[in-house]
């Protein structure tokens, strides 16, 4: 996907993939789908590693430049607990988000149990230690992030649960205590037919603040005869009320392209969990699974990004109760 300059809107790193299993101190299947954050002029990613066993844990990498020279911590900072039988199968696919209010990073994840992948919640200051709030929405459920900022004294969490029948599409739920959420709404819909975006979409990083609303990127499974390809696309939310919808791609803006982004474990995979938002600077740094292998990064002009969701056009209806028909159909 190309601005309206017919320049790509994100340009991947020359040095991708940036991490790859031959990197890490230990032994590692794959390492992909990071979390990320900026913490004391660092770049931390929390990465998904996957062992020889197929288990996943949850690995702290440190970068000076956000792209060369990590330092990898020996020990994960979340690994299955025997006192938390929903990660009997692994920790996968973090997604941080800074929680001024609580000086605070919160860690969501998916906990992979016997029952099925469901989302999890964990706290930490300085991503060296980290304390569990457990379980907070049933299987299935994944691709799960927080919104920084409450709304009417809530936290808001935008969630993906896979029903029985029908697409997987994005919903929003809202909690006092970060503990019990309830009124549980859909938000986006994964489209029908032919689209990119058809059958299964998923949160990408946490919602990000920017003028005009919350800045959200997402991916859309679109099955083929040799199985899915990852793409993502973007949308944005109304600042004061994130379960309006108010633009929406109707092209993907990213997928798999690169060798490594289409050939690995899981082939045509372009997963980002993780972005750093430089307004300042005016730079975006995305960080994503390449083909459920290897961490690969790029980058993007906030304001060209900016202008392009600008122009992608309103959706029919903002709410999808707008649409005269119940809300989880």
């Amino acid at each position: 996907m190309t601005d309206p300059g017919g320049e790509p809107l994100f340009v991947r790193a020359a040095a991708n993939p940036i991490i790859s299993p031959r990197d890490l101190p230990y032994n590692a299947n794959a390492v992909f789908n990071p979390g990320a954050a900026t913490v004391d002029g660092e770049t931390v990613l929390l990465l998904r590693v996957e062992d020889l066993r197929g288990i996943s844990l949850l690995y702290v990498a440190r970068s000076d430049d956000g792209i060369s020279n990590w330092r990898f911590d020996e020990k994960p900072l979340l690994a299955p607990d025997s006192g938390h039988p929903e990660e009997v199968w692994g920790c996968e696919d973090p997604r941080l988000t800074w929680l001024p209010e609580r000086e605070e990073w919160a860690i969501t994840y998916t906990a992979y149990s016997a029952r099925g992948p469901l989302v999890s919640l964990a706290m930490t200051s300085d991503f060296r230690e980290v304390r569990r709030l457990g379980p907070v929405m049933p299987p299935e459920d994944k691709d799960a992030a927080l919104l920084p900022t409450r709304f009417d004294g809530r936290w808001a969490m935008i969630h993906r649960p896979s029903p029985l029948r029908g697409g997987a599409h994005m919903w929003i739920s809202f909690s006092p205590d970060l503990r019990h959420w309830g009124d549980h709404t859909l938000l986006i819909e994964a489209r029908d037919g032919a689209w990119w975006d058809a059958g299964k979409i998923g949160l990408g990083p946490p919602p990000a603040a920017v003028p005009g609303g919350w800045l959200v990127m997402y991916h859309g499974a679109h099955v083929t005869a040799s199985g899915p390809i990852y793409r993502v696309g973007l949308a944005l939310l109304d600042r004061a009320d994130p379960t309006i919808l108010l633009r929406r791609s109707e092209e993907w803006i990213l997928g798999p392209a690169a060798p490594y982004e289409r050939v690995g474990d899981v082939s045509k995979v372009l997963f980002p969990n993780g972005w750093v938002v430089d307004e300042e600077g005016d730079r975006l740094v995305l960080y994503y699974g390449a083909a459920d292998s290897v961490v690969a990064m790029a980058t993007a002009s906030l304001s060209t990004l900016l202008a392009h969701v600008d122009a992608m056009p309103e959706p029919q209806h903002r709410r999808v109760s707008d649409a005269h028909r119940a809300p989880w159909r």
